[in-house]
C-alpha cells in the first residue's frame, strides 16, 4: 500500500493552489512545460484513448494571433504568461487507440460512431486537461485555466490546417507560469461534504 504524499505536496498541488490573474516576470524554459506533460501523460483515460491535444503558446506572435479571440477581461492575464496552452480535443483519437492499447487494438471501434466518440473526448479531453494543471503544480508552476474565449475563432485561427489538426477542437485555455499573488482574491467558498456528496 502507498503512503500518502506529505503536507507540502497537498498544499503546492491543492489546498494552496489558484487560479492566477497575473505573473512574474519569470522565464518557464521549454523543457520544463516538456516535463509538465511527460507527467500529465500519466493520467488515466478511457481505453488509454487519450484525446486531448495541448498547444503550447510562448511567442508573441502565437499570442498574437489568440488574442482576438480572447474575452477583453482575460487578454492581459493570458497573454502576460509565459505560456498559453489550448487544451484541444482530438475527435479522430480512436485512429491511435492500436497504439496506445495495444493489447486489443481492436478497441478502435468502440469508437465508431462519431458523436459517442465526441462524448469520450470531451470527457477524457478535460481530464487531461486538469492533469496537466495538476502536474504544473506538482513541477512549481501556477495556472489559470479559463473557458472565455472565442472556441470557434481559436479552432478557425489555429486549427484548419489540412493536416492532423483539423480534427481538434479547443476545450478550454490555461495560462502557466509563475503566479504573482497579489493578483488573486481570497479563496472562494466550496460545497462541503455533505452539501456535495452521498454515501449510500
Amino acid at each position: 500500500m502507498s503512503d500518502p504524499v506529505n503536507d507540502y505536496a497537498l498544499d503546492l498541488i491543492w489546498r494552496k493552489g489558484r487560479s492566477y490573474n497575473g505573473w512574474h516576470d519569470k522565464d518557464v524554459p521549454e523543457t520544463l512545460i516538456r516535463a509538465v506533460y511527460d507527467l500529465a501523460k500519466m493520467g488515466a483515460t478511457s481505453a488509454n484513448c487519450c484525446p486531448a491535444r495541448f498547444v503550447f503558446i510562448r511567442t508573441e506572435e502565437a499570442k498574437a494571433r489568440l488574442k482576438p479571440h480572447l474575452m477583453e477581461g482575460n487578454v492581459d492575464k493570458t497573454l502576460s504568461a509565459p505560456w498559453v496552452c489550448i487544451i484541444a480535443n482530438d475527435f479522430m483519437f480512436h485512429e491511435k487507440i492500436p497504439q496506445l492499447f495495444p493489447h486489443n487494438p481492436g478497441a478502435k471501434d468502440w469508437f465508431s460512431d462519431p458523436h459517442a466518440r465526441e462524448e469520450h473526448a470531451m470527457r477524457n479531453g478535460s481530464l487531461q486537461g486538469a492533469y496537466l494543471m495538476l502536474a504544473a503544480r506538482a513541477l512549481g508552476l501556477d495556472c489559470a485555466p479559463m473557458s472565455g474565449f472565442n472556441q470557434d475563432g481559436v479552432d478557425l485561427e489555429f486549427f484548419a490546417d489540412k493536416d492532423e489538426t483539423h480534427h481538434w477542437r479547443s476545450n478550454f485555455l490555461c495560462a502557466i507560469g509563475h503566479g504573482d499573488d497579489s493578483t488573486i482574491f481570497d479563496r472562494s467558498p466550496r460545497l462541503s461534504f455533505d452539501e456535495a456528496c452521498k454515501v449510500l
